[in-house]
């Protein structure tokens, strides 16, 4: 099929399924944020909802969004959104910034996260959550990860997290690990007071005893953690207690949800990770995250699902009669809220990007400028194989099928400089199409080894790039028009940007990419427009 057809086809495609969306459902499908968005904590205001995310490397961090009714969500900001924030220079892509938590209380929103391998935990507050954050508060004495923050019925405020050891530091089990609680002074911006080991888990075997969220439920204290590492044997499990310190007893029906009884072939895994919110109308819902699998692989990493929570004799019940996630089910009562869908082809006629491109780490200096309708990208030294920020900007995959496509003039005389699109999971899987001094070359990363699949003869000054994704076929092609594409390389696999021993924690992204490979150079590279569509009958 021609690519201008197959464009004017998922153009029709997005329209419909946009008009049909202004209807009001009875269901909603999960899940809920799509494409990279691990760790969500959420939290209530009157009737709005807002969420936050882990970011690991990627910049701006700490993606925040809101909502009305639990389904629709808009991104609104970013709470690490300047420079001097945080330092992520040479960090691995998936450390950086871990499991955040987003909390409100008396007017004023507390975010709390751990900055892994550069720092340690540290909190921020706002008055608005779209921003200013105010500068991190570093928690020196918090060890571990995955910090929590809790409001008492007295307003003091206590910091939860994870410590790697058993009693006294002594493992009883692999990776054994403790949910620790400490009183946290906000005046003050440290830890005070005693500090007291809650749980290991609820097993005698429990591994990673992590992401801990406290609340106090029909007058008891219920700490909902998640267990057994994010990956297959992750899980949800509960423990109780009448009083803040315990003991805390855990939950008869642990864990409270998992997908790891259902068999390597159930399409959603991974499950765990949980927060809870209350609706206005009393009603209890959790979001937590999973990977939606394709033949073993989970090209879209880690996303973020909705589960309806009954409470049952003080146990928690994930979507009661299921017990699982669901791809599809009954949506809550609450008035349905869509937002304005953001469009998919940026023409970059605004002089910022969008809050939908990132740079992987932070840019140490400006290396783009929009003008004239064009993104003019200046070559870098650095490269993305690399642990620095590089000439590269991109955003979030969110479908298995899909197409980007882009239009870029460029050229040079040296064998060293490169521009294109790339696809991007970290520095040991990628795949980046590029145009230098003599032609077109499409390079694949994997598990860190690097190859050049294909290299094309192309003196011309502009050229279309583009990557169809199709469940776990990737197709790149390139050409003069949108009606000449030119096909390289023959089908591949997306297992490249897949979780992996290298590829774990962050997520996919794709977009654009230039560099001088080491040497000092002034060429830029111009990108007349920039296009992400989803293509039809990609939900699984």
């Amino acid at each position: 099929m021609k690519i201008t057809k197959l464009l004017f086809l998922l153009l029709l495609s997005f329209i419909s399924t946009t008009i049909k969306g202004q209807d009001t459902p009875k269901e909603f499908i999960n899940p809920i944020l799509s494409g990279f968005h691990p760790d969500p904590s959420i939290c209530r205001v009157g009737d709005d909802y807002y969420m936050v995310n882990s970011s690991f490397t990627w910049y701006p961090g700490l993606p925040i969004h809101h909502s009305r009714d639990l389904v629709n969500w808009e991104l609104i900001g970013h709470a690490i959104d300047r420079p001097g924030m945080i330092n992520l220079r040479n960090a691995n892509d998936n450390n950086g910034i871990w499991a955040p938590t987003l909390r409100y209380y008396d007017g004023v929103f507390y975010l709390i996260t751990t900055l892994y391998k550069g720092g340690g935990n540290f909190y921020m507050t706002a008055k608005d959550p779209r921003g200013p954050w105010s500068d991190p508060i570093w928690l020196k004495d918090a060890t571990g990860i995955d910090s929590s923050l809790f409001f008492d019925d007295d307003g003091k405020c206590y910091y939860m997290g994870n410590e790697y050891g058993g009693n006294g530091g002594v493992k009883q089990w692999p990776a054994q690990t403790s949910v620790w609680l400490q009183e946290l002074d906000l005046k003050q911006g440290k830890l005070v007071g005693p500090r007291k080991k809650l749980t290991y888990g609820h097993a005698n075997n429990a591994a990673y005893a992590e992401g801990p969220h406290l609340y106090k439920i029909n007058g008891k204290y219920v700490l909902v953690m998640a267990e057994g590492g994010t990956d297959y044997y992750h899980a949800v499990t509960v423990h109780q207690s009448r009083s803040l310190w315990g003991p805390y007893v855990a939950d008869k029906v642990n864990p409270v949800l998992s997908h790891r009884h259902l068999g390597k072939d159930y399409p959603i895994q991974a499950v765990g990770h949980a927060d809870l919110v209350q609706t206005q109308n009393g009603d209890w819902y959790s979001v937590v995250l999973g990977k939606r699998m394709i033949d073993g692989y989970s090209p879209l990493a880690r996303e973020t699902f909705l589960c309806k929570v009954n409470i049952e004799n003080s146990s928690l019940i994930f979507n009661p009669g299921y017990g699982a996630v669901l791809s599809r089910q009954e949506r809550p009562v609450l008035p349905w809220s869509p937002f304005k869908q953001k469009s998919m082809h940026d023409e970059f006629e605004n002089e910022t990007l969008s809050d939908d491109w990132y740079f992987v780490r932070i840019p140490e200096k400006r290396n783009y400028v929009i003008d004239k309708g064009q993104l003019v990208l200046s070559l870098q030294p650095e490269v993305v194989d690399s642990l620095v920020n590089s000439a590269m900007i991109i955003q979030k995959t969110k479908h298995h099928r899909f197409s980007a496509v882009t239009r870029m003039k460029f050229q040079t005389k040296k064998e060293n400089e490169q521009a294109g699109i790339i696809l991007y999971r970290t520095a040991n899987g990628y795949y980046s199409l590029l145009k230098d001094k003599s032609g077109i070359v499409l390079v694949k990363k994997h598990l860190g080894d690097k190859e050049i699949i294909r290299h094309i003869p192309y003196l011309e000054p502009e050229v279309y790039l583009s990557v169809t994704a199709d469940n776990l076929n990737v197709q790149f092609c390139f050409g003069k028009t949108l009606d000449n594409m030119v096909e390289i390389g023959e089908v591949q696999n997306l297992n490249v940007i897949a979780d992996n021993k290298l590829n774990r924690f962050n997520g996919p992204g794709v977009g654009i990419y230039a560099t001088s490979n080491g040497k000092p150079s002034k060429n830029v590279a111009l990108y007349d427009w920039f296009k992400y569509l989803p293509l039809e009958n990609d939900r699984l």
